[in-house]
């Protein structure tokens, strides 16, 4: 019997869903199962630029993660809404993309890869002060076993996220030069065409990083192609093929996702996803 878990993401997909029919789930609930899996089977493959991924390869939590914060922004929605096209997902929609998420995984049988469901409404976001004191205990702590480079990046990404509201998805395609450290009154960096003015805090833990992504852009050889999120050390090498020096790439939003859970998790002992930083609406 062929193992689902290899199986093509689409083929796998299909096979639930009529696994799910079968069992004899009510017909709106299959039909929006196989609705949110298509719409995060198509997220992930537009975000890594790839034609297809392994029923396993999908389900991969950072992957998973990365989704959660781009409906959660409202970033996959293909309709508009009363509160506009940029509304925060609703609590509702997005327990039902967990549960279809989690329903998915036990049919792969990979419960170990669940997603919790959030308390209530939002619940899980940080009131003000709680994400200043996440930020700053990601900014000085460096649990045992992290990288450096790594910790600081993450601690980079969370500081943007929280100081401009905006997921990881969307800081994701920024560059060196939309980041304006010296300008007065008030630094900012721009994304999506609008600059966002930063904190003292924010502004400290960016000059750290790109005090450290300087480090590690001095071995290329030839011009910095500019990426501001970049890989802190090498790929592994793939079908003898070397993987392309840190750098030259752009770090992976599953990549940023996978580090912020990382050391979330080992600092405070809650893996708490990046849009857990976001502004309550």
């Amino acid at each position: 019997m062929p193992n689902p878990r290899t199986a093509d993401a689409l083929a796998a997909i299909g096979t639930f869903i009529q696994a799910q029919q079968n069992a004899g789930y009510a017909e709106e609930t299959v039909r929006l199962r196989g609705t949110l899996l298509t719409e995060y089977l198509e997220h992930t493959l537009n975000e890594e630029k790839t034609a297809a991924l392994t029923a396993e390869e999908l389900v991969q939590a950072d992957r998973a993660d990365s989704w959660l914060d781009a409906a959660d922004a409202g970033e996959t929605r293909r309709r508009n809404t009363l509160t506009g096209p940029d509304a925060a997902a609703a609590y509702d929609s997005q327990r039902a993309r967990i549960q279809t998420y989690n329903a998915f995984v036990d049919h792969l049988a990979l419960t170990g890869l669940h997603r919790p469901y959030p308390a209530s409404g939002h619940g899980d976001r940080l009131e003000p002060e709680q994400a200043y004191k996440l930020l700053r205990t990601l900014a000085v702590r460096r649990p045992t076993g992290a990288n450096a480079a790594t910790a600081i990046r993450t601690a980079a990404v969370a500081a943007l996220v929280a100081a401009t509201g905006r997921s990881v998805p969307q800081l994701h395609q920024l560059n060196v030069t939309d980041v304006d450290l010296e300008r007065r009154p008030v630094p900012t960096i721009t994304v999506n065409l609008f600059d966002h003015p930063l904190d003292k805090h924010t502004v400290e833990i960016l000059r750290r990083w790109l005090d450290v992504r300087a480090g590690i852009t001095e071995a290329l050889e030839g011009s910095d192609p500019g990426f501001l999120w970049i890989p802190t050390k090498p790929g592994r090498e793939r079908a003898g093929v070397q993987p392309p020096k840190p750098g030259l790439t752009r770090a992976a939003v599953r990549t940023l996702h996978a580090a912020h859970r990382s050391l979330v998790l080992q600092v405070i002992g809650v893996p708490l996803r990046p849009y857990a930083l976001l502004p309550r609406r």
